[in-house]
């Protein structure tokens, strides 16, 4: 039988390429899949993930679960650069995303499975790594394949086509991040997980449809090397890079949207048309603005100024990055207030979306097509995974700060000590770095390695102090009390050291009572205390409506806890002492250090911008196209 060929050059023509309809169905159904996993991820983490055994393990805290969505998103965008290499190299585009979207699915498939069998730490470990490899090696070669599809007949139509293919991935992600986390409120992980990996199996195959209607440009193999690594090539690398460079710190700020700022608005007033929303559900503002941006800008905005100055892509870049610093000045305002107790509405951090996706549109999207314009002929998805690893700098910063701010972890290490050794009782030195002393800390386990009760000194007037401030708050609507309030309740006890115990509000359901431990210095390993949250009271009046019906009467977390019989977290609990392992740089600070670097960051680009000298590389097209065999 006779193999059909492939298109490997484009054909001119002033009309859109054929295969374009196949390229935005799929980026539609795979950006579901990703960010609908994304919006819950830090959420799952700090929330779900010690429920997910048969027996309940020991709880992430929330900056831990900051750290790990960077991490977790820089190896997203750290996987591009093996993608594109294979995909210029040897295997081409098409076959690379191909080859990874099977991967893809498979780690999707892994995350669905925690919980079931096996460790749910390594099905996620897995599900993740497996998604790292499958979703940041397509990621290079998917925007290059869309520029493939041109040539210099209908080039003028890029511009638009980008900004379509832009739109398609936030029609995605404001589907499944309005979804997903209603999902997992309700219905729990597996359902919140398994879903993401249907939409990615659908992707792939719509992908694999177009096949015959995409312009397949061959791998470039030894000539891409001695392009990428002649003088041109390597010019153009070390401009782009020095652009990169700045690019990196908008997205350490940007995709802080699906951790910090997920935290941040979980404690804040999420009441609107009658319905409380979930904190994930707030990512859905971004993909709804840009849809909405995107024409704005392209057809009203850009022409507009460009009448009044010619509006270079960097000029673009550069207004986005100021813009980016106006977003993050507003969400560093609104957590100065919560962290006095207060609860802003999170109409705040709504119209900190704005800003912050009116940048995206003039940094991330500009920045994505005026990369593809600048690269080599044959360096196409090499530039574009450079691009991407933008991406990864930043969320290798931000998972850098979150981690570098975090104390050591002095029950951890007990923990570690305790499963490496198979003990039921740990038992480590204080300040004074001698075992037998008083200041010692001691932790015992269960027969599954459980941590089960945590002893310090002074631990009995901690607990004290934090069944005064618990019956309070219960009297008050499950609202801690004030700075003053609560240090008028605690009083003038100090710990055996000679410590005052002390009283700091978080948020309005959140505080901590502790003391500075054995060395009596602020924010060291040896801080000892307690953590207490409060849940919101439920409203039980009967509302009705359809959202009411598609959902049981108690959430997945809750029906969780009853079924392990797993602790609240409040004053009587063990779970929730803390020795070391705190953050020092939280709340407002936290907030405020990420808006000073955003600020330095955008002035420092302008002289950048002033003195690059861009250069336009576009395919030649052929009149009836190079025919490769089937594979």
């Amino acid at each position: 039988m006779k193999k059909t060929p492939y298109l490997t050059a484009p054909v001119p023509t002033p009309r859109m390429p054929k295969g374009i309809p196949y390229i935005i169905g799929n980026e539609a159904a795979e950006r579901f899949s990703f960010y609908g996993m994304k919006a819950v991820l830090t959420i799952f983490m700090y929330r779900y993930l010690w429920l997910m055994n048969d027996v309940p393990g020991i709880q992430m805290s929330r900056v831990e679960a900051l750290e790990n969505q960077h991490l977790f998103t820089f190896a997203v965008y750290f996987t591009p650069l093996a993608g594109a290499l294979i995909a210029d190299l040897f295997w081409g585009k098409y076959r690379t995303i191909i080859v990874l979207s099977l991967v893809y699915c498979m780690g999707h498939g892994a995350l669905a499975l925690m919980g079931i069998f096996g460790s749910a730490d390594h099905w996620l470990l897995a599900g993740l790594l497996l998604i790292c490899l499958g979703a940041g090696g397509i990621k290079p070669c998917v925007s290059a394949h869309v520029g493939d599809q041109f040539s210099a007949t209908n080039h003028h139509l890029i511009t638009r086509i980008f900004n379509w293919f832009y739109w398609s991935i936030n029609l995605g992600s404001f589907a499944s991040t309005m979804i997903i986390p209603w999902t997992l409120e309700w219905y729990g992980p597996h359902l919140a997980f398994g879903i993401p990996g249907i939409l990615m199996a659908l992707a792939t195959l719509l992908f694999f449809m177009g096949r015959w209607k995409f312009i397949h440009i061959p791998p470039g193999g030894k000539s891409f090397l001695s392009e990428a690594c002649s003088a041109e090539g390597l010019r153009a690398i070390g401009k782009l890079l020095g652009i990169y460079v700045f690019i990196a710190v908008f997205w350490a700020l940007f995709d802080q949207t699906a951790s910090s700022w997920i935290v941040q608005v979980d404690d804040m007033d999420r009441h609107w048309l009658g319905i409380e929303w979930l904190p994930s559900q707030i990512l859905a503002l971004n993909p709804i603005l840009i849809l909405t941006f995107i024409p704005l800008f392209t057809f009203f905005l850009y022409p507009t100024i460009n009448r009044i100055f010619p509006l270079t892509p960097l000029r673009k870049i550069s207004i986005g990055l100021f813009t980016m610093v106006a977003a993050w000045l507003l969400v560093s305002i609104a957590q100065e207030w919560i962290d006095v107790g207060e609860r802003p509405s999170f109409g705040w951090q709504a119209l900190a979306y704005a800003l912050l996706t009116a940048s995206e549109v003039m940094v991330s999207i500009v920045c994505l097509e005026f990369s593809y314009t600048q690269a080599p002929r044959k360096m196409k998805s090499l530039i574009m995974s450079l691009f991407l690893l933008s991406v990864a700098a930043g969320n290798l910063f931000a998972a850098g700060v979150n981690h570098f701010i975090q104390l050591p972890d002095e029950l951890k290490k007990a923990d570690k000590i305790a499963h490496q050794r198979r003990l039921d009782k740990v038992i480590r030195p204080g300040a004074d770095g001698e075992l037998g002393t008083v200041d010692d800390i001691s932790a015992r386990y269960n027969r599954n390695f459980h941590r089960t009760r945590v002893y310090y000194s002074d631990k009995n007037k901690i607990t004290e102090a934090a069944r005064k401030i618990s019956s309070w708050a219960q009297t008050h609507g499950n609202v801690v009390p004030s700075k003053e309030e609560g240090s008028k309740l605690i009083g003038e006890v100090q710990d055996g050291f000679g410590n005052l115990i002390r009283y700091q509000v978080i948020s309005s359901r959140r505080c901590r009572i502790y003391s500075y431990g054995g060395d009596g210095k602020p924010r060291t390993r040896f801080d000892v205390g307690i953590n207490l949250e409060f849940a919101a009271l439920q409203d039980k009046s009967e509302k009705g409506g359809i959202l009411e019906m598609l959902h049981p009467k108690e959430s997945w977390l809750d029906r969780r806890k009853k079924e392990l019989g797993a602790e609240e977290i409040n004053f009587e609990s063990d779970s929730n002492h803390f020795v070391g392992g705190q953050s020092i740089l939280e709340g407002g600070a936290y907030f405020w250090f990420f808006t000073w670097l955003m600020l330095g960051t955008s002035v420092a680009f302008v002289f950048v911008a002033i003195l690059y000298k861009p250069r336009e590389y576009l395919h030649s097209e052929e009149i009836e196209g190079r025919l490769a065999p089937r594979d």
